[in-house]
């Protein structure tokens, strides 16, 4: 009889984990799915002349699903009979699929509650939902190519597996916590990156509204135009608000220079429009700038890179404050291309054909686009990354404080490091011979007259003096009949030194006191045996 070992239980365990990975994506692939189907079913049933049965209704919501993803469809039924291809993105209706596998793979590594549950590794999360999801998607591809809308297998293969990948991993990352690179400039240049594209795009999406606005006789006259029913008209607006996303990207493509292209002969740009326009009537489509040169309305568009790529590089200055110059150019760069990167992506899929010929390029050029991200990073935002840096360092740098003056040091203790032994003893022999009533007055005073730090003469009585001092040793004169100095002790004795931080001691006091012979420095203390006299009331 075997028995299961750990290593089986934990193998069994994460490959039933990633079994139901996969099933999480390919519900996740149902769920948007379903929610399409739904969608189109009811705009099917309130139609007064309905076209098709409920298999059309489920070719179109196939059709609509697979375009959400980015892949392009053919139209078959054209009343010239010939195959037109459609390539225009509904951005918002992408949300709903792109947020339903972010979700399937968020969940697959969060375990919740059931924190026993086995999880798998990252990387097998993302490659489990993503296989799931991919699976159902071919299902829908094969079943597209029976309807009206079959999808192109060039784009299907490229933008399904994209699309999908990038939500899975971007779920998993939310799992993990939204960790950003080891690297302080990854990590800066990332963040940068986000607040300019949400910068670049709402403003995109203020210059579509104004000039919606401005032109809102002829988007009225459109939207009236192609329906005359109520579900057709709630049709369009559904198809409207799905378009608003694209509306913003156009716009910010507008303001980046570039522009966008209105059939293959047409050209929209800030400075104006040039060639033939081919614009079907469409409500959005009226926000479009009339023929002929731009004026400054129309250059005012240009501030809306303008504004994002100095947020972006304010940010990266704001970061990179005390960081050195050549770390601070290299996140600014960093920033401009992965805003590039991705401002490039959003205008291929805002723009598309939208039939053949004429209007087979509609929309803005993904790599014009791109590559004008990165011009207004690299001119602009380099720049005011670098001063916001300057700044930053300025306010940052410290400040020289008030020096104070050096403080009075103490002389007893200045007296004690530089004055010989010799003397130290007979100043205090002087000490001793004025204890009493005043000697604590005497004492206190530990200021520039403190005589305690003066070279003293010994009194002449030898019984005044403590034992041990030699009677009639002048102070400051050394046994061997040399003068003492404070700066010269004798060789012979040991003196303490002062540290080398310390400050110069301030120079004696000269009272000229050696003047007078017969004057002694303590003379006007009372001796022992005599008594203090009575403190002055008037004073």
């Amino acid at each position: 009889m075997t028995h299961p070992t750990e290593h089986s239980l934990v193998q069994g365990g994460r490959s039933a984990a990633l079994a139901t990975a996969c099933v999480r994506g390919g519900v996740a692939a149902g769920l948007g799915l379903g929610a399409l189907a739904v969608l189109v079913t009811a705009a099917w049933i309130s139609s007064p002349f309905p076209d098709s049965g409920p298999g059309g209704v489920l070719h179109v919501a196939a059709g609509l699903w697979l375009l959400a993803h980015g892949v392009d469809l053919v139209r078959t039924d054209t009343l010239s009979g010939l195959p037109a291809p459609l390539g225009v993105v509904p951005m918002l209706v992408a949300v709903l699929p792109v947020w339903l596998v972010h979700r399937a793979a968020r969940d697959t590594l969060d375990p919740g509650d059931d924190s026993d549950r086995p999880s798998p590794s990252p990387s097998g999360a993302v490659a489990a939902v993503a296989g799931g999801y991919l699976l159902v998607a071919a299902v829908v591809v094969v079943y597209s190519e029976s309807g009206p809308l079959p999808a192109e297998l060039i784009s299907a293969g490229f933008w399904l597996p994209f699309v999908v990948f990038g939500a899975a991993g971007a779920g998993v990352w939310t799992a993990l916590g939204r960790p950003l690179p080891g690297q302080r400039q990854a990590a800066a240049a990332l963040r940068a990156t986000g607040l300019g594209l949400v910068t670049l795009c709402g403003g995109g999406a203020v210059l579509a509204a104004v000039s919606l606005a401005w032109h809102a006789g002829e988007a009225q006259a459109a939207f009236t135009g192609l329906a005359g029913e109520w579900s057709g008209r709630a049709a369009i607006l559904l198809l409207v608000l799905a378009l608003l996303p694209n509306a913003a990207v156009w716009g910010a493509a507008y303001g980046l220079g570039p522009g966008f292209t209105l059939g293959t002969g047409a050209l929209a740009t800030p400075l104006g429009l040039a060639g033939d326009p081919a614009v079907p009537s469409f409500p959005l489509l009226a926000a479009l700038p009339a023929e002929g040169r731009g004026t400054w309305t129309h250059w005012a568009a240009a501030a809306v890179p303008l504004v994002a790529t100095l947020v972006q590089g304010w940010r990266v200055g704001r970061t990179a404050r005390g960081w050195p110059a050549r770390d601070a150019v290299l996140t600014a760069l960093a920033a401009a291309w992965g805003c590039g990167a991705v401002v490039a992506v959003l205008a291929a899929a805002a723009g598309g054909p939208l039939g053949s010929g004429r209007l087979s390029a509609f929309g803005p050029v993904w790599w014009q686009a791109g590559a004008a991200t990165v011009l207004w990073g690299a001119c602009v935002g380099l720049p005011m990354a670098l001063a916001v840096r300057a700044w930053g360092r300025r306010a940052l740098r410290p400040r020289p404080l008030p020096v104070p003056a050096p403080a009075n040091v103490n002389a007893n203790a200045t007296a004690s490091a530089t004055t010989p032994a010799s003397a130290t003893a007979s100043v205090g022999a002087g000490a001793g011979a004025g204890a009493g009533t005043g000697a604590g007055a005497g004492a206190g005073f530990g200021e520039p007259f403190d005589l305690e730090a003066q070279p003293e003469a010994a009194p002449d009585t030898p019984s005044d003096g403590p034992p041990g001092v030699t009677p009639g040793a002048t102070p400051g004169v050394t046994p061997g009949g040399g003068q003492a100095s404070a700066g010269k002790p004798d060789p012979g004795t040991p003196v303490a030194t002062a540290k080398a931080a310390a400050p110069a001691p301030p120079p004696a006091l000269d009272l000229d006191l050696d003047d007078d012979p017969g004057y002694e420095p303590y003379d006007y203390l009372p001796a022992a045996w005599e008594s203090s006299p009575p403190p002055d009331p008037k004073a």
